[in-house]
């Protein structure tokens, strides 16, 4: 299936008291919350994250889903939120999948996971996600509505990205000096407790 997807990412400092305040606002939760891994996949000379494309294989609790990004004419870095022509669909046996891309010359370029939870009310979602780099919640929807939620949130604009969460990654690397290739528990925790 194809839509376009419009969404924001922003910083959840407090991410009790805003699943609490998500079912006064008229949403219910569509799925509690659930461990999520992410592999992105790309050439080894990067064709489609220098197109500014993703070929994900997501496996997000029992289920394994396979999708593609790129950008609309209507996206940059500039924007306030994130739009991208999203073609999904689910997959029954990722790691056949995961395989097929080998032979045709992809590899995993970046792995990232979470734990998430999906929220929904009448016009769009909000996904709370607990990353190993910290907490974030996303909306997507339509603009006037994100637009609407980020101030009945209270969200500072300073804790609002379009950035996806492989350069939020990259940022994180780069603050922290930290060796991780990869936004995954087992390779950022330990290094935390140390």
């Amino acid at each position: 299936m194809q839509s376009i997807e419009i969404e924001v990412k922003f910083r959840v400092r407090d991410p009790k008291a805003l699943e609490a305040t998500l079912p006064q606002l008229g949403f219910h939760c569509k799925t509690p919350r659930t461990f999520e891994r992410n592999i992105l996949f790309d050439t080894p000379a990067h064709d489609l994250r220098n197109t500014r494309q993703i070929l994900r294989l997501r496996r997000y609790g029992d289920r394994w889903v396979l999708t593609h990004k790129q950008t609309t004419p209507n996206d940059s870095p500039e924007a306030r939120h994130k739009e991208r022509i999203e073609t999904e669909t689910a997959v029954e046996d990722g790691e056949a999948v995961a395989a097929i891309f080998k032979v045709l010359g992809y590899t995993s370029a970046f792995v990232y996971e979470k734990w998430r939870s999906e929220w929904a009310d009448s016009e769009g979602h909000c996904v709370l996600d607990e990353t190993p780099i910290g907490q974030y919640a996303e909306l997507e929807g339509p603009r006037e509505w994100i637009d609407r939620m980020l101030a009945t949130l209270h969200v500072e604009p300073a804790d609002v990205t379009t950035l996806s969460y492989g350069r939020l990654f990259e940022q994180w690397q780069q603050q922290t000096g930290s060796p991780a290739q990869n936004m995954s528990f087992a390779e950022i925790q330990p290094a935390l407790v140390r």
